[in-house]
């Protein structure tokens, strides 16, 4: 007998003796089993129509009476309500009607109804035929050894003869290849059941016989112009088709019995939960195994978008088994263990559909479900929670079933404590949160010895003095209520675990120091041993923050979604404001028809408004939006974070994390992972040409610098960026930051910006045009320096054409700068293909040349060798190369013969 028999043939026992409802709470008494367990098997019981409940406290539980009544017919045969259609999940819902007529088409004297079967593919049709068939069985209608023969019309269908023949048999020579007389599937039928499905695939000739013999009892097989076949067969056909259509009329008027079966969207959510639970106990079948799912992976088959129905329900579980067993079989997993990343894509999206229909997924999951277990044996799944409401349960109970349901699951201890540290901090501020709500200070003492609330004051004013900061109600409450039940379990020599202690005590160091000492308090006052584990739960305590607990008055990280489109913005933030619950996140929608720049003012205008000191993430779609963030960074001096290609899932992840609390790197590092973040994309990447423009407050002068340049510059494909000075260590640090993003071009500032790598313009130079001529020619030696590239890449074997351009271009600017000359600009070019035509010719083992006079070119030009020596070092150990002081002799005469004199 399974356990959920137990409970219910126990329920019927106590209803005899008590004469009224029973609680979970008396049939775990007999059963010598935990009530919250009880309670669950109760409540799968009250939901399959076997137990009514009556509302109260404690709530209690009466057995149906009726449930397994015999109903008395016209043909004197007694039928078991318990049967194969009253079997099917919603055979008391959606399928009630669908059923009663389908025992009625069986049932009707003398031999039954012809039925047709009307429905969306994959609604399971076929199954209802079948089940009507074993249902023609069980009522004795027909006899156990009937025949059910199936035919699916379309298989056919591009062969009417051979179709017709399939159905009816064939006379020898009807047609070219019958060569012989043949049976139908019809004749092999008689007596039982035969299920043509697709029935409007069968064509006009077809149509006619069958109606010849639903109406006579009598058919001609196909080429026969005198004998006719009789048979006893009931007819069950099936279709897609829109009952209306022209194509069914005939069909419909002809066959007595039609029955719609209605497509999963408009059956309830119970009836798919059950059919999602018989599915994967179907694959824990035929596995031999337990299947383990997660609540939210249930939520998304529960709510997501099944447009081919049960089939493509039962396919969609069947390939996230498949991907579970797979980790499990490779050694990847101890445990067949379905999550979210098991899910076809489109299965994933219908937990977004969370908040329609919150109060039904929770009423039907008990809302306290983690992990789910099913197997092939009649019992429910195993909940891995504990609800909290329960007033039986203190915190280290919750803990410890959990704990227990996981390891009863057959999972190591590791595995353990990475699904209980999901949640278990987040189930500690609930538990303070419900203590406070329970109790007021006046009832406190009525619970928690005098004793303990004493010690409990003395812990919390050394707490405040200790760790400087102000303890409320809600952690006095949680805590005595705590050390009560703690104090007794250590009394009792119970265990107590916390598999979060390790984490506590490395991220809550002086938390847990201090935790530490008033445990010698608590020792000393009430004689026991402290555990390190209830240690590292004290210390919890004095890490909340009740205030944030209560009142999410803490600033957090801005959240702004911007994309191209009248609502597409809009819509992604008002899904995931609806689902996280909060009103956080904005949204600015950009019409194609408006220019990036007034959309630029717009986002940096909004990005200040909702800047709470934390920083900004912006998440983009594409185009021009993706450079706003850094752009809005240096002009404001608010961090802003920028995420492309963004979808509703990863606005929900972001927003989820913002409104927890979490700082911008902590949410940038979550989402690298994933490879979300926009700085992972930068890396195959051509980076974009910019030009920094700065003065001391970003806004002045540097905005008039950018108004010049993008007045005069011939080439509109470079961006002009303004930033502000704060100091100079400030901009060096940023503008490193923005190299590794962006191709800087040349700094133009009204104060001296010394970045050795970047070349610097003055604002006067600017002013007086002098400098918009220097520019210009940095500009034509970029565009020399890209098409150099472009070539090199063709050319060299061994080096990447693209990165040894970017690290020579930089080499000759430290070298202009250290020798203080300025190299023609043609000659730059040559420069570059040498070094890296001898870099490559080294690598492949091909020996520099010697340069004539050495010893006389280096004792002239000492200083100025030993310059290019220390410059090249990077090169050299970039590339793992030895360039030996011959050839830097020939690149610095390069450098000495070509200059122009500063």
């Amino acid at each position: 007998m399974s356990r959920i028999d137990e409970v219910f043939e126990t329920l019927t026992y106590l209803e005899k003796e008590k004469g009224e409802g029973v609680s979970a709470t008396d049939i775990a008494s007999i059963l010598e089993t935990d009530r919250s367990n009880i309670s669950r098997y109760l409540n799968i019981l009250y939901r399959k129509g076997k137990l009514e409940k009556i509302d109260g406290r404690p709530v209690l539980y009466k057995s149906i009476k009726d449930n397994n009544k015999k109903i008395y017919d016209k043909n004197v045969h007694l039928v078991d309500t318990n049967n194969s259609l009253d079997k099917m999940v919603g055979s008391a819902q959606s399928l009630d009607v669908p059923i009663q007529k389908a025992k009625a088409a069986i049932m009707y004297p003398p031999k039954g109804l012809h039925t047709l079967l009307l429905g969306e593919t994959g609604v399971g049709k076929s199954m209802f035929a079948e089940l009507m068939y074993q249902f023609a069985i069980e009522s004795k209608t027909i006899s156990g050894d009937a025949p059910f023969i199936k035919f699916n019309c379309a298989d056919y269908v591009d062969n009417p003869n051979l179709l017709n023949a399939q159905i009816f048999g064939v006379k020898k020579g009807a047609y070219t290849g019958a060569h012989k007389d043949k049976e139908g599937l019809l004749t092999q039928a008689n007596n039982g059941f035969i299920f043509l499905d697709e029935i409007h695939r069968l064509p006009p000739q077809g149509q006619e016989m069958l109606f010849t013999y639903i109406d006579n009892g009598f058919f001609r097989p196909l080429g026969e112009t005198e004998k006719v076949v009789y048979v006893d067969v009931r007819i069950i056909a099936a279709t897609t088709e829109n009952p209306n259509s022209h194509l069914l009329k005939t069909f419909t008027r002809r066959i007595p019995m039609i029955i719609t079966l209605p497509p999963i969207r408009e059956r309830t959510l119970y009836e798919r939960y059950m059919l999602i639970e018989n599915f994967i106990k179907e694959e824990s079948r035929r596995i031999g195994k337990s299947i383990y799912i997660n609540k939210n992976s249930i939520i998304s088959y529960l709510l997501y978008d099944c447009p081919n129905n049960i089939g493509q329900l039962k396919s969609d579980i069947q390939l996230a088994c498949a991907k579970a067993f797979l980790k499990y079989k490779s050694g990847d997993e101890d445990y067949i263990f379905i999550n979210q990343g098991d899910l076809p894509n489109h299965v994933r999206k219908g937990i977004l559909q969370i908040n329609e229909y919150r109060d039904e997924v929770d009423e039907l999951l008990n809302s306290t479900y983690d992990i789910l277990k099913f197997n092939q044996y009649e019992e429910p799944p195993l909940p891995l929670n504990i609800n909290i409401d329960d007033e039986t349960s203190d915190f280290y109970t919750v803990i410890e079933k959990k704990f227990e349901s996981l390891k009863k699951s057959g999972m190591n201890e590791q595995d353990i404590n990475e699904i209980m540290n999901v949640d278990i901090e987040s189930h500690f501020k609930k538990y303070i949160g419900y203590i406070y709500r329970r109790y007021d200070k006046s009832k406190i003492s009525k619970v928690v010895d005098e004793e303990i609330l004493q010690v409990v004051e003395e812990i919390l004013l050394l707490a405040q003095k200790y760790l400087e900061k102000e303890f409320d109600e809600k952690i006095y409450f949680g805590l005595s209520l705590h050390l009560e039940r703690s104090i007794e379990r250590i009394k009792n020599g119970e265990k107590i675990y916390n598999p979060r202690l390790n984490f506590i005590r490395i991220n809550y160091e002086q938390e847990f120091l201090f935790a530490m000492k008033i445990a010698k308090i608590i020792d000393n006052k009430f004689c026991i041993e402290t555990p390190v584990d209830e240690i590292g739960y004290l210390a919890m305590f004095f890490a909340t923050d009740s205030n944030k607990m209560d009142k999410e008055t803490n600033t957090k990280v801005g959240i702004v979604v911007v994309m191209h489109g009248r609502s597409t913005a809009s819509s992604m933030v008002e899904v995931a404001n609806s689902l996280i619950g909060v009103e956080h996140a904005v949204a600015l929608d950009m019409p194609l028809s408006m220019k990036p720049k007034i959309m630029y003012e717009l986002t940096k205008e909004k990005v200040q408004q909702i800047d709470e000191g934390k920083g900004v993430i912006m998440l983009v779609d594409m185009g021009s939006l993706t450079t706003f963030g850094d752009m809005i960074w240096e002009e404001t001096g608010i961090e802003v974070r920028t995420i492309e290609r963004a979808s509703t899932p990863i606005v929900l992840e972001v927003l989820r994390k913002a409104v927890m609390g979490y700082n911008l790197d902590e949410i940038i590092e979550v989402l690298d992972e994933n490879s979300f973040h926009r700085e992972d994309m930068l890396i195959d990447k051509v980076n974009k040409n910019v030009i920094i423009t700065a003065c001391f407050s970003g806004d002045g002068a540097s905005k008039k610098l950018q108004s010049i340049l993008n007045s005069t510059l011939l080439n509109k494909n470079i961006d002009i960026m303004t930033i502000n000075i704060i100091d100079e260590e400030k901009v060096e640090t940023r503008l490193h930051r923005l190299s590794r993003q962006y191709n800087i071009i040349a700094i133009i500032s009204t104060v001296h910006i010394d970045i050795e790598h970047i070349p610097y313009i003055s604002a006067i130079e600017i002013l007086h045009g002098k400098g918009i001529e220097k520019l210009q020619q940095i500009i034509d030696e970029e565009s020399m320096y890209l098409k150099i590239s472009e070539s090199l890449t063709e050319h060299l074997t061994s080096i990447d054409g693209e990165e040894i351009t970017k690290d020579i271009k930089y080499l000759i600017h430290i070298l202009e700068n250290r020798l203080e000359i300025e190299v023609i600009s043609d000659v730059k070019m040559g420069i570059i293909l040498h070094i890296s035509f001898l870099v490559d010719n080294i690598l492949n083992g091909i020996s520099p040349r010697s340069f004539e006079n050495l010893d006389v070119y280096r004792d002239s030009y000492w200083r100025e060798m030993n310059i290019i020596k220390e410059s090249f070092a990077f090169i050299e150990q970039k590339y793992e190369v030895f360039l030996g002081e011959d050839e830097l002799a020939y690149i610095l005469k390069l450098f000495l013969l070509n200059q122009i004199s500063v």
